[in-house]
Formats: C-alpha cells, sequence, structure tokens
C-alpha cells in the first residue's frame, strides 16, 4: 500500500500530527490531487482549541482526521467515470461535499444538501459524518481525495497560493451575489480590512459597487484597504462611533447591502449597527458566522422592508466564475502577501497566524 504524509489532529486542543497514512484511491468520479498549497483557515486555531463547545451542533469528523479546508494542486490520477479532468490538470478543491440523493440535492439545491460536509474541517448537519466518512482526506497532506463535482479548473496565470485564498474569497463572492450587487450599488462591509471582509471589498469592487464603506479597528490597515480604490471605498474604524450615522449621512438613505463579515466572536452591536445603516429595502447578508443570540428590532426590519440573508460557502461553479474573472482581469487578487510554510511546520503556521497583517496575510501549508 503506498503511503503520504499527513497532518491529522489525534485530539482537541492537542497539535497535529505528523504521520504516514495510506495515499487516497479514486473512485469511479473521484479524482486524486497532489497539494501544492493549502490556506491556513486564521480561525482554525480558535476552532480547534473551542469546536465542542461554540459549536456542538456541527460534528467533526472521526478524529484522528486529516484537516485543511482550501488546497489547490495538480490531478495526479482520476477515476473510471472522470471524463473533463486528466493528470496534470491544475485546480482548486472546494471542500464542500454533497450527497446527491436527498431532496435538496435531487432539486439542483445543492448548496441546501441535508448532509453537506466541509471536507477538512466540519459537518453542518447532524447526518453529515457520512460525507466525511467518505472524504476523509483534508488539504494537510500531500494528497487529497476529490469529486469531480468539486474542482475548479485554474489558469496558468493564478498561483497555487492565491487559489488556496478561494474559500474565503468564494464566502463573499456567493454573498454578494445573493444580494445582488451590481453597478451602481452601495456596500457597507463590517470588518473589511480581515480576511473574509478584503475578498468582499475586492469582488465588489469588480461586480460594480460604486461606494463600498468599510469599518475595522485598525487605522493602518483600513487605510491599506482604501489606498486599493480611494475614490470607492470610504473606510471607517470602530472607534470613532456608530458607522450608521456615516452610512446616512454618506448616502442620504442608508446602504443597499450590508455584509457582515466579522467573525464569531464578534460584538453584536456592530452587526445591529450595520443593519440600521441600511436604506429602505435593503439587504443585510451574514457571512462572518457572528454567535450568539442577538437582539434585533424586528418592528424596524418590519417597517423598512429589510432582508437578513445567512450565506455559507459557496459552489464550485461560483469558485470557476471568480477564477475567470481573475484571469480576465476584472479583479486583482496580486494584494496578498503568501506566507507559506512547509507542512512539518502546520503547528507552527496555525499559531502563527494571530500576527498577521490582516486580510493581506495568507498563510498557506505546502507539502512539497
Amino acid at each position: 500500500m503506498e503511503t503520504m504524509r499527513a497532518a491529522r489532529m489525534h485530539d482537541v486542543r492537542q497539535p497535529m500530527l505528523l504521520e504516514d497514512v495510506p495515499k487516497p484511491v479514486p473512485g469511479p468520479q473521484d479524482v486524486r490531487v497532489r497539494v501544492m498549497a493549502c490556506n491556513i483557515v486564521p480561525n482554525l486555531a480558535n476552532v480547534l482549541h473551542n469546536w465542542t463547545t461554540w459549536f456542538p451542533q456541527n460534528p467533526l469528523p472521526q478524529l484522528p482526521a486529516i484537516f485543511g479546508l482550501d488546497p489547490a494542486g495538480v490531478v495526479e490520477a482520476v477515476g473510471s467515470d472522470v471524463k473533463d479532468f486528466k493528470p496534470g490538470d491544475r485546480v482548486y478543491a472546494n471542500p464542500g461535499r454533497f450527497c446527491d440523493s436527498c431532496k435538496e440535492c435531487r432539486s439542483n439545491n445543492r448548496m441546501h444538501c441535508q448532509n453537506f460536509a466541509f471536507s477538512g474541517y466540519f459537518g453542518l448537519t447532524p447526518t453529515s459524518g457520512r460525507m466525511l466518512e467518505r472524504y476523509p482526506y483534508g488539504g494537510l497532506a500531500e494528497y487529497t481525495l476529490v469529486p469531480q463535482y468539486s474542482l475548479v479548473r485554474l489558469p496558468d496565470s493564478m498561483s497555487f497560493e492565491t487559489a488556496a485564498r478561494l474559500g474565503y474569497l468564494g464566502t463573499g463572492f456567493a454573498g454578494l451575489r445573493k444580494a445582488e450587487v451590481g453597478p451602481g450599488t452601495t456596500v457597507l462591509i463590517n470588518g473589511i480590512s480581515g480576511t473574509l471582509g478584503l475578498g468582499v471589498a475586492l469582488f465588489a469592487l469588480a461586480m460594480g459597487a460604486s461606494m463600498i464603506i468599510g469599518t475595522g479597528r485598525n487605522r493602518e490597515l483600513l487605510n491599506k484597504v482604501k489606498a486599493l480604490a480611494p475614490e470607492r471605498i470610504i473606510t471607517h474604524c470602530t472607534q470613532d462611533g456608530p458607522v450608521s450615522t456615516k452610512a446616512k449621512e454618506l448616502t442620504g438613505h442608508g446602504v443597499d447591502v450590508h455584509i457582515d463579515a466579522l467573525g464569531p466572536g464578534a460584538d453584536h452591536d456592530a452587526f445591529n449597527d450595520g443593519i440600521y445603516s441600511l436604506r429602505r429595502g435593503g439587504v443585510s447578508v451574514n457571512i462572518g458566522a457572528t454567535a450568539g443570540l442577538v437582539p434585533m428590532d424586528v418592528h424596524h426590519m418590519m417597517d423598512a422592508q429589510l432582508r437578513l440573508i445567512g450565506s455559507c460557502w459557496f459552489s464550485a461553479g461560483e469558485g470557476q466564475a471568480m477564477v475567470d474573472m481573475a484571469a480576465a482581469g476584472v479583479v486583482d487578487l496580486s494584494v496578498f502577501e503568501h506566507i507559506i510554510y512547509p507542512l512539518d511546520d502546520v503547528n507552527e503556521a496555525i499559531s502563527g497566524i494571530a500576527a498577521r497583517n490582516g486580510g493581506f496575510s495568507n498563510f498557506i501549508i505546502s507539502p512539497v
């Protein structure tokens, strides 16, 4: 049996161990990908230490498990029923896994799959363990196993390190699409200088948003974000008071779209302030996993005819759309500062993410 090197978590709150494990063998509709780069989620250290108390409703894979949410690499082997991909193809492997048999999948709503899971991370439903068992190989290994429906074809102009950022970029892109952002749209992004928020800003610009208001705490990072498009991006430090006041002063009536990119530990007041920044008929999209019970003025939402949408992840088709936009020069992904670690230093990489340059830093594990 052929083996490969992989980082595996044996226990919550314990460092990962580098071990030799069986190399995956593709099924008829699967491909084996040689991992060239895998993004390290900025919140991974917190997730691995606090998962059982933060999100006990969402199952972890059976331990020991190979984590790694966003691998990009080269197809090495394909199953007998794979027709459109071949060895040597450069790809990003979307970690979203669906069953293709539940009612939602059969109705072409695969993102609503009742067994949906993130390979290399966790499940989203009580029955998603079956998908984690079927695809147990995350990206923190020399190879990963991927169903062909998850692949995004990469152009030569996109590096594997940039492609490994598509998970966070896609989360923002899908949220913007749900909110129907387009030419002339005004957008408020809570947490614009973070890993998730920066990607939202880049694609909001590419999709034609006329004004982007972004919040954050670090003035230096906010200035760096504003410099990306100073004529269209306006930043607001949260230390300077509510952004809702500024949003209404700038627009006269409020923004069209509020994207909340703040993480689980964020103050709920910031989320609510984003809601109050909306114009009548506006839409708020939560992509940052704001956690806990948020007190909301639903009467205000009713009177103003506001919508609140939860958006989790993105499809491989949306991933391909983002890649095609980058290849065409519509969106500029060259702003990322790649910080690359070998697989042997995975624990150092996970713990070192706290000292990052906001969303501009892109932490990567390279198993090659």
